[in-house]
């Protein structure tokens, strides 16, 4: 771990993917269901196909289409590829977003990608969106523990030298919630995603923000400001209604 100094309030901004930085969950869970009425299985109603996002393939389906046979595991991915895909084109950053990364990234403040996407699907997500210049790291599920396991922080963390206290998880989520926890590290929730407001406010966090404005504003202006008190926290506004 690194021990010089900074003033920054956070040395790393660690972003989920879908459902924070663009807007698929509905292309997703939409995926979901429709793989399940191809196979014949009971169709999770959208509510419970949202819950999985971001975690991963088996603690997915296990929630989401409890009477999936593991012999038709196989089956079940391959049609929700297939109608993933064929929406895939379609999906674009939250209003906001793509201002809000650039900015981060003209003042020079690292930021990575910790997801419960494949490291094949990220891919193909950061090029369509042109963002890899943005990213210093990223990390995807099938590259080691899915959420809510820490592995994905710890291992940014550890490559990037980067203190827990000084690394931030931005996620929509309880899985993201519950991941940043475990590895120590300090998180918010956006509301805008997968999982509404009275869902997130049953994991630790320290603010909630219900827009990319709303986020994209309290970033930024952590960034500038600096550690309150010499501290390293700088709480800020909380909002949570």
């Amino acid at each position: 771990m690194s021990h010089t100094r900074s003033t920054r309030t956070f040395d790393l901004i660690v972003f989920d993917w879908d459902g924070t930085l663009v807007d698929s969950t509905a292309t997703i869970s939409e995926s979901i269901r429709a793989a399940a009425h191809d196979l014949g299985l009971a169709v999770p109603d959208r509510q419970r196909a949202s819950w999985v996002i971001g975690l991963g393939l088996h603690d997915s389906l296990r929630h989401a289409v409890p009477d999936l046979e593991p012999g038709r595991i196989a089956a079940f991915v391959a049609r929700y590829r297939a109608h993933f895909l064929a929406g895939e084109a379609r999906l674009r950053p939250f209003a906001g977003i793509e201002p809000l990364l650039a900015a981060l990234h003209q003042a020079g403040h690292p930021m990575a990608v910790a997801t419960g996407k494949s490291r094949q699907g990220l891919n193909r997500a950061l090029l369509q969106a042109d963002w890899g210049r943005y990213f210093v790291s990223t990390r995807t599920a099938d590259e080691g523990q899915a959420k809510p396991h820490p592995w994905m922080l710890l291992d940014l963390m550890n490559e990037l030298g980067v203190d827990p206290a000084k690394t931030l998880m931005v996620g929509d989520t309880t899985h993201d919630l519950e991941m940043a926890a475990a590895a120590g590290a300090r998180a918010v929730a956006v509301s805008y995603g997968a999982h509404g407001s009275d869902v997130l406010r049953q994991s630790p966090h320290e603010a909630m923000f219900h827009s990319a404005s709303e986020l994209s504003a309290w970033l930024l202006a952590q960034q500038s400001a600096g550690p309150a008190g010499g501290s390293g926290h700088a709480p800020g506004p909380r909002i949570d209604p």
